[in-house]
C-alpha cells in the first residue's frame, strides 16, 4: 500500500510536491459508490527489492526474455456490475487535479506546521489498553506512505522488539466515510494467527489518529522475484504455492475472504517464508451469504465478481490460480487494454496454458482458473483439502509447511531485524521531523473498541520471525 503518487498519473514535479496526499475510498464495505474508488492497498512495507540473493541460482528457471508484467493495476472498489466500468481518462483528470490541489495544501501546512510530526503527538492522550499505548514505542525510521496514512518502523520500549506502526488520522477517515473499512480491518486482523500470515500486535488510538502496531517484515514484496529473476521452477513455486494456500485455508476457516491477493500483498520474511498482509479489503462472510460489491485488482479478479453474480471465498481460490500462473509464467492469464477489455477477457476468453508447464501444473491451473463456481476448485464439498490433495502438491508435507520446516531457495538479503534495506529510500532518508500533517478537525470522535492488546498466551509465545531472529541470535524474548 505504499504509494508516493498514482502510477501512471504523476508527472515531473507533482510526485515531489504531494507525497502527503492520502487517497482513500468514499463509502463502507459493500457500498455501491457513483464511481470506482482507485485505490492503492499494497501493504505497507516497501517497494520491491535491488537486494535479494539466491541461496541456489539452479532453482531459477531463465527463458528467453521472459514476459514479466511490470506495469501493474490497483485495487478498487466500485460497482458490481460491469456496463459501469472504470473510465480512465476521466479518473486519471480528476486524481491529478486533486493531487496538484493537494501540493499547494501541503505546501502551506509544511510552512505553518514544519515540526510537527505525524507519530508524536504531545496535544492528547493516549487511549490504552493494559498499559499499551504511544508512549511504549520508539519511532525509528519512516519505512512507507499508504492510502490510509504512513507506516513507521518501530521498537517497543525496554525490549528488542520491533514493529510495523500504521498511523492513520482520523479526520481523513471519517471525511471519505472510511470508519467501517478501518474497524473491519483491524477486527480481522485480532482474530487470525498463522506462520504465514503477518500478525496484528497491538491496536490503540490517540484524539486524533489511529495505530495498528505489527510484524514488521523486511523481506519485500514477492513480485520482487518475477520483476527481477523472470519465471519460478515448479519446485520454488509449488513451495510459495502451497504457504498461500496454508494462508488463505485459515483465512476461510476463521469466515475470512481477503479479496485482494495478488503478489505486492505477499511479503517475504528474513527466511524467504511468504507472509501474507493488506487486509484492506478483507470481509468476514457467511456460508450461505455473497457479496455484490466490486472489489480486488483487475487482474485477479474473479469472473463473478466482475458480472456482479455475487462472490463468496471461491473468489480467492481464483486469485491463487492467477498468482500461481504468474509465478510459472512472469504475467497473469488474461492481460492487454484497458480494464474493461481485461475484465471482457476473464469473462469470455479461454486460458492458455504454455505447453513447458507440466502435466500436474496444467490440471491445478484449470482447476483453480475455473470460470463456473461451483466447480472451482476448492469449492467443492472438500474445501481447501481438494487443493492440498492435488497431485501437484504431492510432495508437500503440510504439517511441515505449516511449521516452516520446508525452506525455499530464495532468501531475502536481510542483515538483521532493524534492516531497512528493502525499503523505499525516499521514506528511510526522511527525518521524522519532516512530516508535518495539517491541524486534525475529527478530534472528538472516538472509534469504539478499537484498541487491542494480543491476547497473553500470544505474547508470551513470540511470532515466528520473532522467534527466528531471537534464535539466530541465541538471546531470550524480552517480556
Amino acid at each position: 500500500m505504499v504509494s508516493s503518487g498514482i502510477p501512471g498519473l504523476t508527472k515531473n514535479g507533482v510526485q515531489r510536491l504531494c507525497t502527503m496526499k492520502i487517497l482513500l475510498p468514499m463509502g463502507p464495505p459493500d457500498a455501491i459508490s457513483a464511481d470506482h474508488e482507485d485505490l492503492d492497498f499494497s501493504d505497507v512495507f516497501g517497494p520491491t527489492s535491488d537486494n535479494f540473493v539466491p541461496r541456489a541460482t539452479s532453482d531459477v528457471k531463465n527463458y528467453d526474455t521472459p514476459m514479466v508484467i511490470q506495469n501493474r493495476s490497483h485495487a478498487l472498489v466500485g460497482p458490481s456490475h460491469i456496463s459501469q466500468l472504470l473510465q480512465l481518462t476521466s479518473l486519471e483528470k480528476n486524481s491529478l487535479l486533486d493531487l496538484v490541489e493537494c501540493s499547494t495544501i501541503d505546501t502551506e501546512v509544511h510552512q505553518e506546521k514544519a515540526c510537527t510530526n505525524d507519530v508524536v503527538e504531545k496535544d492528547n492522550q493516549t487511549e490504552e489498553v493494559s498499559g499499551v499505548g504511544l508512549d511504549d514505542f520508539e519511532v525509528l525510521k519512516l519505512v512507507g506512505q499508504g492510502a490510509f496514512g504512513k507506516v513507521f518502523q518501530v521498537r517497543k520500549k525496554g525490549t528488542s522488539e520491533i514493529f510495523a506502526m500504521k498511523v492513520m488520522r482520523k479526520d481523513k477517515i471519517i471525511e471519505k466515510n472510511h470508519a467501517a473499512y478501518m474497524k473491519a480491518e483491524r477486527d480481522i486482523l485480532t482474530k487470525v494467527d498463522h506462520p504465514f500470515i503477518v500478525q496484528l500486535r497491538y491496536s490503540f488510538q490517540t484524539k486524533y489518529r489511529l495505530y495498528l502496531v505489527l510484524d514488521f517484515v523486511n523481506g519485500g514484496h514477492l513480485f520482487f522475484q518475477l520483476y527481477h529473476h523472470g519465471l519460478f521452477r515448479e519446485e520454488l513455486a509449488r513451495i510459495y504455492a502451497a504457504e498461500i494456500v496454508s494462508a488463505v485455508s485459515h483465512l476461510h476457516a476463521n469466515g475470512i475472504m481477503h479479496r485482494d491477493l495478488k503478489p505486492e500483498n505477499i511479503l517475504l520474511d528474513a527466511d524467504g517464508h511468504v507472509m501474507l498482509t493488506d487486509f484492506g479489503l478483507a470481509k468476514e462472510f457467511d456460508e450461505n451469504a455473497r457479496s455484490n460489491s466490486m472489489c480486488g485488482t483487475v487482474e485477479y479478479m474473479a469472473p463473478e465478481i466482475i458480472t456482479g453474480k455475487g462472490h463468496d471465498k471461491a473468489a480467492d481460490w481464483w486469485s491463487v490460480g492467477v498468482l500461481l500462473f504468474e509465478m510459472l509464467t512472469g504475467k497473469p492469464p488474461f492481460i492487454g487494454g484497458n480494464r474493461d477489455k481485461i475484465q471482457q477477457k476473464i469473462v469470455k476468453e479461454k486460458m492458455k496454458l504454455p505447453a513447458y508447464l507440466s502435466t500436474e501444473a496444467h490440471s491445478l491451473l484449470k482447476g483453480l482458473l475455473q470460470k463456473e463456481v461451483i466447480r472451482r476448485l476448492g469449492n467443492g464439498p472438500g474445501g481447501s483439502n481438494e487443493i492440498k490433495n492435488h497431485k501437484w502438491f504431492k510432495s508437500i508435507n503440510w504439517r511441515k509447511l505449516d511449521a516452516r520446516e520446508i525452506e525455499p531457495s530464495f532468501r531475502p538479503d536481510v542483515a538483521d531485524q532493524l534492516c531497512i534495506a528493502n525499503f523505499d529510500k525516499k521514506y528511510t532518508s526522511m527525518p521524522l521531523l519532516d512530516s508535518p500533517v495539517a491541524s486534525p478537525v475529527a478530534g472528538d470522535c472516538d472509534f469504539s473498541n478499537f484498541s487491542y492488546v494480543r491476547p497473553s498466551n500470544f505474547l508470551q509465545k513470540p511470532s515466528f520471525l520473532q522467534s527466528k531472529i531471537h534464535s539466530a541470535l541465541g538471546g531470550t524474548i524480552d517480556n
